[in-house]
């Protein structure tokens, strides 16, 4: 199956045939040695070109249109104005659907070649790993705790790849800030993009081994007897939480309120009190002995909270698919997988 990406005003689409590469024949080495002139050549709309194909390869406007993802009437529009801009009947219409007449037959030949030096083209730019760098935008706690501290093994890994990696909470465009994949946090929104969403995350309560000391925390209850910090970009909250383990009535005043999950940590860390946070962004401090579960037995929570978020173009690039492939490796290192 051969893929050619078209550009057309600004607007990106996908056409995928099974039967240009056996139409296609390499044009002669002179030809396409020879330099452009400067005058302009005739040239159809991509979009029409690509209606042409569509129809030839399926012998059916229907067919093609659904190929499309449009209308059978936009295609039969789309074949009716090529024919008019060469002022050629490229097709028969008859019993046994849309047949190419002679001339069709030619130009499918000449125009299917073209577009596969441009698909080639196209697929050599989006593969070289080596032309630029694979631009991440994270959310700060999940950049910081769990990307930043793996990096170096992906560099170890791939070190031909370049990374650029920002860490916000700002909305990103991915055209506008040239960005490859973006690492959201909070409820998977996105219906019109790629979404990698990291599985088997769960929210629990943390603290440090210090904190803990002399402290008898048994049962759920005991909590509120503690010092709770409390952080503002979870999706589970202390109340949720709490209210999920059945605990009611209850009237807490935090001791600390932080707007990030890596200060939320850092305070825990530090011995200040116990945290409700995620396993996966707990993950490494629990690993050097920071933190550890304030429970040993479970009474955690699931949350769908991490999310790798990028545009279907995207995904076929090498390097984005070199980037998941090492990610999902490193997840299940620790329980979770995308």
């Amino acid at each position: 199956m051969l893929t050619i990406i078209f550009w057309d005003n600004g607007w990106t689409s996908f056409f995928l045939s099974k039967k240009i590469a056996l139409r296609y024949s390499p044009p002669p080495e002179e030809i396409m040695n020879q330099p452009l002139q400067n005058e302009s050549l005739p040239m159809p709309s991509l979009r029409n070109i690509q209606a042409f194909i569509e129809v030839a390869d399926t012998g059916s406007l229907n067919l093609a249109a659904e190929n499309l993802n449009i209308t059978a009437s936009a295609v039969s529009h789309q074949i009716a104005s090529l024919e008019q801009y060469l002022g050629k009947k490229i097709f028969s219409r008859s019993s046994k659907g849309m047949v190419l007449t002679t001339i069709g037959e030619k130009y499918l030949k000449e125009v299917s070649g073209a577009l596969n030096i441009i698909g080639q083209a196209t697929n050599q730019v989006i593969n070289d790993i080596h032309q630029d760098y694979l631009r991440i935008h994270s959310a700060p706690s999940f950049g910081l705790l769990w990307l930043m501290p793996r990096l170096d093994k992906f560099r170890q890994a791939w070190p031909e790849l370049k990374i650029s990696l920002t860490c916000s909470y700002e909305s990103i465009q991915f055209s506008r800030d040239n960005i490859d994949i973006d690492i959201r946090h909070g409820l998977s929104q996105w219906p019109t993009l790629v979404v990698k969403t990291i599985k088997n995350e769960r929210v629990l309560p943390f603290s440090s081994s210090t904190y803990l000391a002399g402290r008898d925390v048994q049962s759920i209850e005991d909590l509120l007897a503690c010092d709770l910090i409390h952080s503002d970009s979870t999706l589970i909250g202390w109340s949720n939480w709490l209210s999920w383990h059945k605990v009611r009535g209850w009237n807490k005043n935090f001791i600390f309120n932080f707007d990030r999950s890596y200060m939320s940590i850092e305070a825990a860390r530090m011995g200040m009190g116990i945290i409700l946070e995620s396993n996966l962004l707990a993950g490494q401090s629990v690993s050097q002995r920071h933190l550890e579960p304030v429970f040993t037995r479970d009474v955690s929570m699931p949350v769908n909270a991490h999310h790798f978020v990028l545009p279907h173009p995207n995904e076929q690039k090498e390097k984005v698919k070199i980037f998941f492939a090492w990610v999902a490796e490193e997840l299940s290192r620790e329980g979770f997988h995308i």
